[in-house]
């Protein structure tokens, strides 16, 4: 399960007019801690912000699930609840959460985490859809180097290693 970070970020942006403004702008960071959320805001946002930028708070997000559409870069807020049976007592428990999704408008955001949750077993509502505030989401990438750095030529893989204790073992 993804663990979301909110992280505010306060720099000088350039406007229309040429002139310096100071902005303060919300960014999404999928990462395990608040120490990786802080390095990584830093390292996706330092090539793109010119001039310093400081990351003015970091908290954990109540966001659960992250839908992406390709057209366009507008993401909602839509709170999502479902009644499930409590395993204890048998009693039914309302379940909230919260979840993104790009969409252009509030009715389009409604029709795609509808089609995004389609195959959830249980029967949902979506009560409350907002615009969010957040200007850009970092999910965590398999591909990144920062944190899965190459492995040292002095280091092997476990298997390897247990396969020549078995060679030897044999011999």
């Amino acid at each position: 399960m993804r663990t979301w970070f909110l992280c505010k970020v306060k720099y000088a942006k350039e406007n229309e007019e040429g002139l310096l403004k100071n902005v303060s702008e919300q960014y999404l960071v999928d990462a395990v801690s608040f120490t990786e959320a802080e390095a990584r805001i830093y390292d996706m946002l330092g090539s793109v912000i010119r001039g310093d930028f400081q990351v003015t708070s970091i908290s954990k997000s109540n966001i659960v699930d992250v839908f992406f559409f390709e057209d366009v870069d507008v993401w909602h807020k839509c709170k999502i609840t479902y009644i499930i049976a409590d395993a204890d007592s048998g009693k039914e428990k309302k379940v909230t959460q919260y979840m993104l999704v790009t969409a252009h408008n509030v009715k389009e955001a409604y029709e795609r985490i509808y089609e995004s949750l389609n195959n959830m077993l249980v029967s949902f509502n979506v009560p409350d859809i907002s615009e969010s505030q957040i200007v850009e989401i970092f999910p965590y990438e398999k591909d990144d180097e920062e944190l899965n750095p190459a492995i040292p030529d002095n280091l092997k893989p476990l298997a390897e290693v247990e396969n020549e204790s078995e060679n030897i073992e044999e011999n």
